[in-house]
């Protein structure tokens, strides 16, 4: 356990060995949690895919020519000027599709998930932390599951409606976040939280590692007319997985009737200094706190930043490389979703690491979270600058340079995404939802930015514009990260905790401990 100055007790260190991680009921909740956020994200980017396919791209393409005053240099150097320029005229761009809305219609469509996103965040957190947060991850995956079996009708119906299914999910998609960190909150021993969480939330990258092949196959070879087996195909998963989360999981160890004395012992003697009491209707939150916190600042700064440049190449990635790349839609589903598994790898290799150099106190959790924050915002930066002086031609240098910048941003994973159950684990699904809805903004204003920036040509110029932004963006982040972060528990967070503990081995008596953090200091 991690006492009010970080240092981690020996205690801590050896209360592991009876409650092994591996095969464990904390262990099951973050492969739950990964599948769950495959899922989610599988919501949230098939939209991005399927967009390619589902706009006649010929007719946008040529009307906003028409109707520019550009030059030839303006243009896309990959694109032969011959008189009257033709988006046929580009070998493998995809030219198909039923619906004629230009640029400024798509980045409404991609935004309005944002719009959605933005506005569930903090009462999800609330939500979470009162009601628990299985109740509230499993409906919310639910309800955006109906709207996403709905997306084609409201699709051919008018794309006003499509914005307001893609609100709705965005809305249900906001709670995720919160509650997983809620459950987070009661689950996970200082000691395994960067890898459990690292596990849960790599979940984010492999559903879009999935989406991005597999939406764009179906795009071409999909049933109900291609695009459309891209959202039935993504309901379909989610209703499966709803049904198993809410049989398998629990919102404490308290509460859940499958886990071992021993597991159950050791999570919740980890987590007594700042875990609710097991009445969540008498929740108070420090609101004053919370806001007047500096190291709770660094996290917001530090998660709007991030989901800037984030949420900017998550959107337009496949578009990005059909523009600039000319490349057809199969090629393009594999080599969009490759970064992305860079990204789950890296998650996961970083959590691990963070957590190890913390057992060993090679260095406190403070300094871990601002070193891995830093790095996973400074050098995907500078990939980003990089990207956007590539050659069209140069195809394979601009995966490489995509893949490194999005994979190694990763390792913010263990900075601040983590950082929420660091400085106050009994609020981190609140503090989750505050700093996620005000990120939530740059999610639907970065995708109408970007679309007005290359609304002209979607040139490899324009694209530089928007790579530059968001590397500033990034490392205005990470400076304001390092300058005021914390990952010690913060005095308004720390509660005196009553710990029932049942022992079904001693004719089910009970074990009552309560103690609060000045009683192990």
């Amino acid at each position: 356990m991690t006492n009010a100055s970080g240092i981690i007790s020996d205690k801590d260190r050896t209360e592991n060995t009876e409650a092994p991680l591996w095969g464990s009921s904390r262990f099951a909740l973050a492969v739950l949690g990964f599948f769950g956020f495959v899922n989610s994200y599988a919501l949230l980017v098939n939209m991005s895919v399927a967009i390619v396919c589902m706009v006649n791209r010929t007719d946008t393409l040529v009307t906003e020519f028409n109707n520019s005053l550009l030059n030839k240099d303006d243009l896309n150097d990959c694109v032969e000027f011959s008189g009257e320029w033709n988006v046929s005229d580009v070998p493998g761009t995809h030219r198909g599709g039923e619906f004629n809305w230009d640029t400024k219609v798509q980045g409404y469509i991609l935004g309005g998930f944002f719009w959605g996103y933005l506005v569930s965040q903090i009462p999800a957190g609330w939500l979470a932390t009162r009601f628990g947060g299985r109740r509230v991850f499993g409906w919310s995956i639910f309800i955006a599951t109906i709207c996403t079996l709905l997306t084609p009708i409201g699709a051919k119906t008018d794309y006003k409606l499509l914005i307001v299914l893609r609100v709705i999910v965005g809305m249900c998609n906001g709670t995720v976040f919160p509650a997983m960190h809620a459950l987070f909150g009661h689950w996970s021993p200082p000691l395994e939280r960067s890898k459990l969480t690292a596990l849960t939330y790599s979940g984010t990258q492999a559903g879009i590692v999935i989406t991005f092949p597999l939406g764009a196959y179906l795009c071409q070879n999909g049933f109900g007319g291609g695009w459309p087996s891209i959202f039935y195909v993504c309901g379909m998963a989610s209703f499966l997985w709803f049904v198993l989360w809410m049989f398998f999981v629990s919102d404490s160890p308290v509460e859940h009737k499958r886990i071992s004395h021993e597991e159950k012992e050791y999570i919740m003697a980890s987590l007594v200094e700042s875990a609710h009491k097991k009445n969540r209707k008498d929740l108070k939150v420090p609101w004053m706190a919370i806001i007047k916190s500096m190291p709770s600042n660094a996290i917001i700064v530090s998660n709007i930043t991030s989901d800037w440049g984030g949420y900017t190449l998550l959107s337009y990635i496949p578009t990005y490389m059909n523009d600039v790349f000319k490349l057809n839609l199969t090629s393009n589903g594999i080599l969009s979703a490759l970064p992305y598994i860079a990204f789950w790898a890296m998650i996961n290799v970083a959590g691990w690491v963070a957590d190890f150099v913390r057992v060993r106190q090679l260095m406190s959790t403070t300094l871990t979270r601002k070193v891995f924050d830093a790095f996973g915002k400074i050098v995907p930066a500078v990939l980003m600058i990089a990207l956007g002086y590539v050659e069209c031609s140069a195809t394979a240098l601009a995966v490489v340079l995509l893949v490194l910048s999005v994979g190694l941003s990763g390792f913010q994973y263990s900075g601040f995404i983590v950082n929420h159950v660091d400085i106050a684990p009994a609020y981190a699904g609140i503090l989750f939802g505050i700093s996620n809805a005000l990120s939530a903004i740059g999610g639907f204003v970065s995708p109408i930015i970007v679309g007005e920036i290359t609304k002209e040509a979607q040139t490899r110029t324009e694209w530089q514009i928007v790579f530059y932004m968001s590397a500033g963006i990034y490392i205005f982040g990470a400076i304001f990260y390092v300058i005021f972060a914390s990952g010690d528990l913060q005095p308004w967070a720390v509660e005196t905790v009553p710990i029932d503990i049942n022992n079904e081995e001693n004719s089910g008596s009970d074990r009552l401990e309560s103690m609060t953090l000045r009683d192990l200091s």
